[in-house]
Formats: C-alpha cells, structure tokens, sequence
C-alpha cells in the first residue's frame, strides 16, 4: 500500500505543471503589444509557455524607459535607436525584433505622391524635429534636390493633433504614426509616401524592423530559455491575429470605437509589420538607416556613436539560436 501510495505521489509529482517563471513588463496601455496580450491571455499561451506575465501598463512611451532603466520592468517595447543611444553611452540594453510598423505620408490632395510634390504644400509632422521617420524623409528629399525646410511649410504636433488638422483641412499632407495613418486611411486619405520606401531608397534590403522587445544584457543571459518562450509566445499570438477571427475580435476591443472598415485596415497594417526577416537582416538595414540619422541628426539624435553598436540587436531569441 504504501509503496502504491509512493508510486502515486510521484507520479502526481511528475504530472504536475512546472512553476511559471515570471516575467515583467512595462507597456503602453494603447499599444498593440496590448492587443497580442489580450489574445495571450484568451488563448492561454502564457500557460502553454510557462511564464507568468505580469504587466505594467503605461500612458506614455517615456515611462517604459524609465522602468527598464530604473530595474522595475524586465522587458519593455521601444525603438532600436534609443537602444544603440542608450549603448552609446554605457547602457546595455538589447532588442529583439517586434514590429515594422511605420507611418506615411498621408493626403487627400492626387497631386502629392512624391516628396518633390511637397514644395510649396503645408506638412504637418507627427513628433518633432528629430522624428526618425521625418528625418529619413528629409534626407530623402534631399538626394532628390528638395529641401523640404525650405521649400514646405512644416508644422510639428502630437500624432493627434497632426490628424485632427489634416481631417479639417487645415494640412495638404501629414506624416503620421502607423496607427494614426491607419486611422486617415479609413477616413478617405490616400498613403502618398511609404516611409518603408524611404528607408530602402536610403538603403534598407526590406521593411526594417522599428520597435522591438528591450532588455537588459544580463537579465538576458539569465533568462534566455524565459525569453525565448516568450518570443515564441508572442509570435503565435501575432500569428493567431492574422489568421483567426476571434483572435482578431479579442485583440481588436483593445483599439476602442472604430468602424469596421477602420479596424480592417488596422489589422491589415499590423500584420504587415510583423518581422519576417533574420535578426542579422534586421541589424544590417538598421545600420545603413543609423548612418543616415547620425549625418543629419547629429548627436541630439543618436548621442556619441557614430555607428550601430553590434549588441543593439539580441542574437539568442531566434529559433534554433544558440
């Protein structure tokens, strides 16, 4: 009896789930990275993964940054500039791939469908005077003899604002962020200039990765098996919006009141900007595209480093990595 007693304790034993690892995040609360948490959490992947998610979600970009940088956050979303600037300067954080999403150059005018079309034109830009994407377009317009300071009148604003503007007609185009793009483009406005074509008239092999998962150098080396779990993880949830209607219906309650037509396009926009190239692909368009910003953003923008530190982008998240 006893030694039944035994053989069925250890069989519970082996039976039993191992314990979740627990991973912490800080995110913006209207970010899509929500969208792929809601599904994570519909679908039980985090379960399936082993990990235990626990998030911090966050009104303003600037906060994350502040969490990783302060050790209260293990993964944060963020950009690869920031991150080769943080490195420039000591930090050792790391990136692994999350998005290609990048805005355009939206309009209702047929007459703009080309930087050179913008001289003379009134172009709202969502950011400020060191928005990559801006500077990218500027130097682009600069290969082609348009200097768009001087021949455009340029007005900088919150994405928000830039789109309130451009839909009362007060802007003949408006650089805006993906999502706000996305948003224009359901209210009639054409895409006149892809910013990923102007990464690859700049230099770029393919649509480059923008934003990615940001750790730090140690918590990684660590946590590698955590991490890859929950690369792999967030990769079937990416995977499950894009193919699956309820997938798309739990992400979709995420983005709050728009019309079909508009939710369409914000799924159609996001799939898009799911990576689909080696993290080493990724590196090497990031680095042409760091040249560029550091010849005409300066030290403001990129801060000491006049190339891409080679640790920027994290080589142990891919699968078969090692």
């Amino acid at each position: 009896m006893k030694r039944r007693l035994a053989l069925l304790a250890a069989a519970l034993l082996l039976a039993a789930p191992a314990h979740a690892e627990k991973l912490r995040l800080a995110l913006q609360k209207t970010g899509t990275t929500g969208w792929e948490l809601a599904v994570v959490r519909a679908f039980g992947l985090d379960k399936d993964a082993g990990l235990e998610l626990e998030v911090t979600e966050l009104a303003a970009p600037e906060a994350g940054k502040i969490a990783i940088q302060g050790g209260s956050a293990d993964i944060i979303v963020s950009d690869w500039l920031w991150v080769a600037r943080e490195r420039a300067q000591g930090a050792k954080l790391a990136l692994f791939p999350y998005s290609t999403g990048v805005g355009a150059v939206m309009t209702k005018d047929p007459a703009i469908r080309s930087v050179r079309d913008l001289a003379g034109k009134k172009l709202g830009v969502a950011g400020g005077p060191l928005d990559k994407s801006w500077l990218l377009l500027k130097a682009h317009a600069l290969k082609q003899g348009v200097d768009l300071e001087k021949s455009a009148t340029i007005l900088y604003g919150a994405p928000p604002l830039i789109a309130e503007k451009a839909l009362q007609g007060e802007l003949d185009a408006a650089l805006e962020f993906w999502n706000f793009a996305a948003d224009l483009e359901g209210k009639g406005f054409t895409r006149a200039i892809e910013i990923s074509d102007v990464e690859k008239a700049l230099g770029a092999k393919g649509d480059v990765v923008i934003t990615g998962y940001v750790f730090d150098d140690a918590f990684a080396a660590k946590n590698r098996d955590a991490l890859a779990r929950f690369f792999a993880m967030t990769s079937k949830a990416k995977a499950l919006i894009a193919s699956d209607d309820r997938a798309w219906a739990a992400a979709a309650q995420r983005i709050g009141p728009k019309d079909a037509a508009t939710l369409a396009i914000y799924r159609k926009r996001y799939v898009a900007g799911v990576p689909k190239r080696s993290v080493a692909q990724e590196e090497a368009d990031a680095s042409a595209l760091y040249r560029v910003l550091a010849e005409i953003g300066g030290e403001k923008l990129v801060g000491p480093g006049k190339t891409l530190d080679p640790g920027t982008f994290y080589k142990g998240g891919e699968a078969g990595a090692h």
